[in-house]
C-alpha cells in the first residue's frame, strides 16, 4: 500500500489558499482515479482508497491543521503497516514560483511546518512533492501570504501544475522517483 498525503488546513476558511496546495493535489488524484469511492475519517485524516497504474494507494488529507500533520501521518503508517519509503507527501513551498513543482526522495522540511512535523514523527526518509506557492511579496507577513486566497493570475499557474499531479504519480509508481524527477522537476516554460 502506498500512502499519498496532501498537507493543508481543514475547513471552509482555508479552501483555495496557498497553504492548501497539498490538499488540492490529493483532490486532483481523487478526481481522476476514485471512480466514486467515498472519503472516510480515520487516523485524524480524510482518506480514500484508489488504484493508480495497478498499485493500491491511500489518499489522505490530515485534519489536524498543518503544524500537526505528523500525528496523522504516523498513525496512518502504523495502521496500514506501511513504511515511510511508501509515503509521498504533497505540500506548498514559498520558495518555488507558482506553476512549478519539485519531487525529492527525502530531505529536510525546508521551513515548511507540516513537513517539519512529519520529520519529527517519522524521520526524513520519505518522498515529497513541493508545489510552488510563490514567494512572499514585500510588506507581506509569511502567515498572511500562505493563508491568502490564490490570486486569479497565480490560480491559472497552480491549476496547470496540479493537472500534472496524476501523471507525476503514475511515473513515480511505475518508473521510480528518478524518472519522475527528470520529467517533472522543470520550470513551467520547459
Amino acid at each position: 500500500m502506498h500512502l499519498f498525503v496532501g498537507l493543508g488546513n481543514p475547513g471552509q476558511k482555508y479552501v483555495g489558499t496557498r497553504h492548501n496546495l497539498g490538499f488540492m493535489a490529493i483532490d486532483s488524484l481523487s478526481a481522476k482515479y476514485s471512480s466514486g469511492a467515498i472519503w472516510k475519517t480515520q487516523c485524524k485524516a480524510e482518506t480514500q482508497k484508489i488504484n493508480i497504474a495497478g498499485k493500491d494507494v491511500l489518499l489522505a488529507k490530515p485534519q489536524t491543521f498543518m503544524n500537526l500533520s505528523g500525528e496523522s501521518v504516523q498513525a496512518l503508517l502504523s495502521f496500514y503497516k506501511a513504511k515511510p519509503e511508501h509515503l509521498l507527501v504533497f505540500s506548498d513551498d514559498i520558495n518555488l514560483a507558482c506553476g512549478t513543482m519539485r519531487i525529492r526522495p527525502n530531505g529536510s522540511a525546508g521551513g515548511q511546518n507540516g513537513l517539519k512535523n512529519i520529520v519529527e514523527h517519522i524521520g526524513q526518509n520519505f518522498a515529497r512533492v513541493r508545489i510552488g506557492a510563490g514567494k512572499v511579496p514585500e510588506h507581506w507577513d509569511l502567515i498572511n501570504w500562505v493563508l491568502s486566497t490564490i490570486s486569479k493570475e497565480d490560480a491559472e499557474l497552480c491549476k496547470q501544475v496540479l493537472g500534472k499531479i496524476p501523471d507525476l504519480c503514475e511515473t513515480y509508481l511505475t518508473k521510480g522517483i528518478a524518472a519522475a524527477q527528470n520529467e517533472f522537476n522543470k520550470s513551467p516554460s520547459a
